[in-house]
């Protein structure tokens, strides 16, 4: 069995795939309808109307519909893409069991346990046939694919087949159109003919749970609670019993033919799944379940997948592997089809067999090989396969063969099989843990030992080199020497492929695809929510992969891309050019065309190809907002410049990478306010003050604009900016720029104007003007003092005045040059064509309301200045110096393009991706995200994975994760400390390697040693303090990042550890709130504490004190098994004289005083919120979290073990690994 998609939930009734979307639906016992990708892994929606359990769903054909059935007596019609009801169906009296669309006719068939079948009309909502016959519950009902029969399953011990061609030609006009006409209104539902019985089988012993037609042969197949599956045929006249089947030992609960194999698949309340041949009729293949009952099955239409539901969920698997082994060697592919090794030329695109493969004779089951290792010096193949726990079979293949039948081939057994020499293959021995190396007659030349202790694959890695796959790493093995060459971690590796000149491998797991040099350093990752099924290194050194719905590229860097949609999954053999040569599921070779031209122009790009970059620039039409950010994330904006035409995109790429020219022609075409705004910023962080000034005018920012004048020492325009601010009444700008200006006279004029005499004359006494504060001390009651020691303030003195300001000197790119004839001219001529009587107006004009009723004699000159800036430099009087006569050498011209000067003065480089967004990027994990500081992200991950609806106890975690990932080193004594971003991976080696992950405050040996000080607790008696350490661990259990999946074990039991201790503590502290007030409460309560899982000594506390407790009720035949509980223990000597005695009196007096709820026999979890026993078989509900279990009133509760996560929610569970995220 392999498995492709696993659930954990309520138990699930009733499955059906959907006939073209890769999704399932699953009705739960509990009465909800679950909507799951299966290939993506997640949830897509929830249907909860039913009340009570769901036994029956099925998808319509092409409608986008559904229907169920529950134990409410309702069949409902939903539509998913309105995600609601549409309507419901009412007639059966009882449960239903099945509910199923009819293929062609808008019929829904419907099986109930009020012992009849109903037959609706879904389009006129009518119950439009009622099938009497069955004595009593019927347990299935379905439609034939393409005839008109009904086939039914009842506890009654029958099958029946019946006829409803008589309801076909009733209710569908006629001329076979798919027309269809109201049914009469007074047809009697319990006759007429429409329906009749045509068969009723009977050979079951016991009632029948399942039937269900072939659906191309004349066969039914029937399971039943006589633990059999019975195969019967029917023809037009008779129907009788094929065979039987036998080996469940247990009820059998849904049996059906497979879809696309001559195979019959079985479940049963025994928890298993059995697979029957149905040409042979015996057992091929069992799957178990340690602990779930499986209720039933489910085929896909068109695709060779199943599903089974079981007691805690359900799983979709298929029954074997559809990839073919194959090989490629030079132009050849080399594949295995049926039973014959086959070649397919890429050049002559010629398919041809090869040799006929033979059958194993002594081996119990014939599998289809997992891998082909092709020598190409020998002619010879090996053919590695799981049947009898790892086989391989060497076939020397003749020269000239054509397909005729091979030598019988020399066979072993071994995990891994490869070739490895020209003469020499290695074989793994996994149950000895070494590597046996044969020769081409399958003798043994010699024998390694595995350099891991868990390597269970070998794949070639050159000549003499094996890479050995272990459970969490991959380590390069040397044969000879018998070193190890290169150790990478990883996760588990399916498949290995090596570029055309071993310099590069790519190694596939699941989810992920670890890119690395021939030694397994360097070594990037791509992540990939969906399957990854094959890859191959094309001519440039890109990786080509595919998943199960896309072909994807991936650069040596690790990024990645789509290249385009795929209907069907495909095994990629060879890329060349834009043809992609693969293997479909069938075997087939097939040929597709791709566009490559976004990977070679990000490989250009990559290394550092610019003409060839600017060449496709000009010459295709990739272009895309996908190409931009590409673009902008790898620190490339200004390329980006190049394909966008929006003015709005192009003014934020130029910001981004620091192209003032280009920005500014941009901000004039779009001209709003909150872009220039954005345009000044970007020129004061770049020096350029004359744009600077541009933009605060054409914003009006007016006390910007006076700062700007006085760190430029332009008191002219500071003095304009005065006039400007009186003009406009505005106080505060007339005294910020007196102050800027110096003048004195003018601040006390503007402080007397205010009516603040008293800070007027402070003002003019200070600065020495003897006449303007004796006026004004004449009109002040009080004469305020004057600091003796105060002086003049002054506006400094710039060190520029006229020109911009330095900027940092770095050599112009390749596109900067090319950008820089047309863009730096367009961009100043900007400023000279504005038309300055606009801007003249923008500062007080006739049609602008700024100075209401001011004339604007005396300002036309206040852009003056502006305008000598925006022309500084551009023409000389004297017409500057003549070149063109000049024949300068080569060597200086060159010289002179690398020397610093006016083409070298550039803006700073533009930042990197901070440490920060590569954690987001690289990690999903929600510890990481929290170390990012992205606390939302990790807030919603925990949601999903563990449904935690409350983060307040969170926060404190939250912060001591975000800053114990992040240092500060100390700089200079006038500047502040430099944060510094703190990696996990980070190592001494390779001191420069990029941010991978953060470092972490807990780990799982903190978490480890907090259980220790907890459990110290507990034994004190110190049971709030102990809650409070046991909570801690529960809120910092999800924040804990391991590696491995041992740890991942690990970190599962002490949440299990946690959540045992947290129940029995509440439920101990809650005995002892009322223990005075209600003593058989309260003893109720001592009993359950006796039955959490603790630690042997805690749980002799727990004992003792029950003993007790019930001494005193005089309950003591409870009390009796306390004490022999106790003494089973071996705990200390003093506890178990104790007990001896005890139950020396509890044996002479084996009675119980006082009746209580308490059944010691019956297994139960405690619902921590009524504090009431939940016995086995009994409905209850989970904490999504900790897996505490809870009555069902508590359903949508905050769960109080831990207070974070909600009852019954819907989760993927804990991920606290890399691991399993891949």
């Amino acid at each position: 069995m392999l498995t492709k998609f696993e659930t954990k939930s309520n138990r699930v009734k009733g499955l059906s795939f959907h006939p073209k979307r890769p999704w399932i639906l699953a009705s739960l016992h509990s009465g909800v309808i679950q909507l799951w990708d299966y290939r993506m892994g997640t949830l897509i929606d929830r249907f909860d109307e039913h009340d009570g359990p769901v036994r029956g769903v099925h998808f319509h054909k092409s409608q986008p519909l559904f229907v169920s059935g529950g134990d409410d007596y309702k069949i409902k019609v939903w539509n998913y893409k309105l995600r609601r009801c549409l309507f419901t169906l009412l007639g059966h009296l009882d449960y239903i069991r099945t509910v199923q669309f009819h293929n062609e006719y808008p019929w829904i068939v419907s099986a109930s346990d009020d012992q009849t079948i109903r037959i609706w009309n879904w389009q006129s909502r009518t119950c439009i046939s009622v099938l009497t016959g069955h004595n009593h519950y019927v347990m299935s009902a379905a439609f034939h694919i393409k005839d008109d029969l009904v086939v039914s399953a009842s506890l009654d011990q029958t099958v029946r087949v019946w006829d409803i061609a008589g309801l076909r030609k009733k209710t569908v006009a006629p001329g076979g159109d798919d027309v269809l006409r109201l049914p009469q209104m007074n047809t009697d539902l319990f006759g007429g003919g429409d329906a009749v019985v045509k068969y009723v089988l009977e050979g079951h012993d016991r009632g029948v749970n399942w039937a269900a037609f072939h659906p191309t042969l004349s066969l039914i197949v029937s399971g039943a609670d006589d633990r059999q599956v019975k195969l019967w045929r029917i023809n037009d006249t008779r129907a009788w019993e094929v065979d039987t089947l036998r080996g469940h030992v247990n009820n059998v609960s849904c049996v059906m033919f497979h879809a696309k194999q001559d195979m019959i698949v079985s479940n049963s309340e025994d928890k298993s799944i059995r697979v029957w041949d149905l040409s042979k009729r015996t057992a091929v293949q069992t799957f178990r379940r340690e602990h779930d009952r499986f209720w039933i099955l489910a085929a896909h239409p068109e695709v060779n997948l199943l599903a089974a539901g079981h007691d805690s969920g359900m799983l979709v698997f298929k029954l074997e592997r559809e990839r073919p082994a194959y090989a490629v060697h030079g132009e050849v592919l080399y594949y295995v089809k049926e039973r014959f090794l086959r070649t397919y030329d890429f050049s002559s695109q010629r398919d041809n067999p090869l040799i006929t493969l033979r059958r194993n004779t002594t081996a119990a089951t014939s599998a289809a090989p997992r891998s082909l290792s092709y020598n190409p010096a020998e002619n010879a193949v090996l053919l590695g396969s799981d049947a009898e726990n790892g086989s391989y079979e060497l076939y020397v293949v003749p020269k000239d063969s054509k397909g005729e039948a091979s030598p019988e081939p020399k066979r072993g057994s071994g995990t891994s099989a490869v070739f490895i020499a020209r003469n020499r293959f290695a074989v793994l021995d996994k149950g000895g843990n070494q590597i046996v190396i044969k020769n081409l007659s399958n003798e043994i030349t010699k024998k390694a030992p595995s350099p891991c202790a868990t390597t269970d694959a070998i794949f070639y890695a050159g000549t003499g080199t094996l890479l050995c796959r272990s459970e969490d790493k991959v380590v390069m093995f040397d044969i000879q020497q018998r070193t190890t060459l290169g150790e990478l971690s990883t996760p588990f590796i399916k498949y290995v492929v090596w570029s055309a000149d071993m310099n590069h491998v790519a190694l596939l797991s699941k989810h992920a695809i670890i890119i690395a040099n021939k030694k397994l350093g360097n070594a990037s990752t791509v992540h990939e929510t969906i399957r990854v099924k094959s890859a191959a290194w094309d001519d440039t050194g890109v990786l080509v992969y595919t998943t199960l719905n896309h072909i994807k590229y991936c650069l040596p860097n690790g990024d990645s891309g789509i290249i385009r949609t795929l209907e069907v999954p495909v095994y990629i053999t060879r890329v060349s050019g834009s043809s992609l040569h693969c293997l479909d599921r069938d075997g087939k070779s097939r040929q597709i065309q791709i566009d490559t031209t976004e990977y070679v122009f990000k490989l250009a790009l990559l290394q550092h190809k610019f003409e060839q970059v600017l060449k496709m620039i000009k010459g295709s039409a990739l272009c895309g907002q996908s190409i931009i950010s590409y673009l902008q994330s790898k620190g490339f904006p200004e390329v980006a410049l190049h394909f966008v035409k929006d003015e709005r995109t192009r003014f934020n790429l130029a910001i981004e990478c620091g192209n003032i020219e280009v920005a500014l022609q941009s901000a004039q075409e779009i001209d709003e306010k909150d872009t220039w705004h954005r345009l000044g910023i970007e020129a004061l962080r770049q020096g350029n003050h004359q744009i600077v000034e541009f933009s605060y005018q054409k914003t009006k920012n007016f006390e910007r604009l006076s700062f700007l004048y006085l760190m430029t020492g332009n008191v002219e325009k500071l003095g304009k900016m005065l006039k400007i601010a009186e003009m406009r009444n505005d106080v505060m700008g007339r005294f910020h720029n007196a102050l800027y200006m110096g003048d004195v006279r003018e601040r006390v004029k503007i402080l007397e104007d205010a009516g603040q005499a008293a800070l007027a004359y402070v003002t003019a006494a200070t600065h020495g003007l003897e006449e303007d504060a004796a006026r004004l001390a004449e009109g002040l009651e009080e004469v305020p003092e004057v600091e003796a020691k105060a002086q003049l303030m002054m506006p400094p003195t710039p060190i520029l005045k006229d020109n911009n300001w330095p900027l940092l000197t770095v050599t112009k790119g390749f596109f900067e040059n090319l950008a820089q004839a047309t863009s730096k001219d367009e961009a100043m001529a900007v400023m000279e064509e504005e038309d300055l009587d606009a801007v003249a107006e923008a500062w007080g004009g006739e049609d602008e309301d700024l100075i209401p009723g001011v004339p604007t004699e005396g300002l036309d000159e206040e852009m003056e200045g502006f305008e000598e800036a925006g022309a500084n430099g551009e023409e000389d009087e004297e017409g500057g110096w003549d070149m063109e006569d000049l024949d300068l050498p080569p060597e200086m011209v060159a010289e002179a393009r690398t020397a610093p000067g006016e083409d070298s003065q550039f803006v700073a480089p533009t930042p990197g991706v901070t440490p920060t967004q590569r954690w987001l990027q690289k990690c999903s994990l929600a510890a990481d995200h929290v170390a990012a500081g992205d606390f939302a992200s990790a807030m919603r991950l925990l949601n999903r994975q563990l449904g935690f609806v409350s983060f307040d106890p969170l926060k404190p975690i939250f912060l001591d994760v975000f800053t114990a990932s992040h240092g500060a080193l100390p700089t200079l004594p006038h500047l502040g400390p430099l944060a510094v971003a703190l990696d996990r991976n980070w190592s001494s080696g390779d001191p420069v390697k990029p941010p991978q992950a953060p470092a972490l405050a807990y780990s799982l040996d903190g978490v480890s040693d907090s259980l220790k000080k907890a459990y110290k607790l507990f034994t004190d008696g110190k049971f709030s303090n102990a809650l409070q350490a046991f909570n801690q661990m529960l809120w910092t259990i999800p924040l804990v990042v391991v590696t491995s999946r041992k740890e991942v074990d690990e970190v599962k039991e002490l949440l299990t550890i946690c959540r045992e201790y947290n129940i029995a503590l509440r439920t101990e502290m809650k005995r002892r709130e009322i223990a005075t007030s209600d003593p058989q409460r309260a003893a109720e309560l001592a009993a359950y504490f006796t039955h959490a899982k603790l630690e042997p000594y805690h749980t002799a506390l727990a004992l003792g004190s029950a003993m007790r407790i019930f001494a005193k009720l005089k309950n003591y035949n409870s009390c009796a098994t306390f004490c022999r509980r106790l003494l089973e223990l071996n705990s200390t000597q003093k506890m178990s004289d104790s007990a001896r005695q005890m139950l020396a009196v509890c044996e002479r007096n084996p009675n119980d005083a006082v009746q209580l709820k308490y059944d010691p026999r019956n297994p139960f979890d405690l619902c921590s919120i009524t504090f009431t026993p939940i016995y086995r078989g009994n409905k209850f509900v989970e904490c999504p979290y900790s897996g505490a279990r809870f009555q069902p009133q508590c359903n949508g509760e905050l769960s109080p073990v831990g207070n974070v996560a909600k009852i019954g929610a819907d989760v993927s569970g804990l991920v606290c690994s890399p691991i399993q995220v891949r």
